[in-house]
């Protein structure tokens, strides 16, 4: 597999946080081993790159977090808001065009 460059999340960072968090809250490095999961190991981002988004994904009112504590350790468990979920499909409905047109020049189609 190729590795994908870091620069290429620019822009979809959010949304696929945004998509993680759906399925559930999840502490922050259950998030950034769901990504690493979700994406078949293509996304292997650190710690550097997760939480400066979550913190600006709750600036803006999409996630929530509290401290939990989970065998004798607090974590901040991170969950998706009702904004959260409406964002997340207004990001899921963007996604879609825009990678049908890429696709559609990348694959020799236009």
């Amino acid at each position: 597999m190729l590795p994908i460059r870091p620069e290429s999340l620019k822009g979809h960072l959010d949304a696929l946080l945004l998509s993680v968090l759906e399925k559930g809250p999840r502490h922050g490095y259950a998030i950034i081993e769901s990504v690493r999961e979700g994406s078949g190991g293509a996304f292997d981002l650190p710690t550097g790159t997760i939480y400066p988004a979550l913190h600006r994904l709750e600036r803006a009112g999409f996630i929530r977090s509290e401290w939990q504590a989970f065998g004798g350790r607090r974590r901040r468990v991170y969950e998706l808001t009702t904004s959260g979920r409406q964002s997340l499909i207004t990001e899921r409905v963007a996604w879609a065009k825009f990678s049908d047109a890429v696709s559609a020049l990348l694959g020799g189609k236009a």
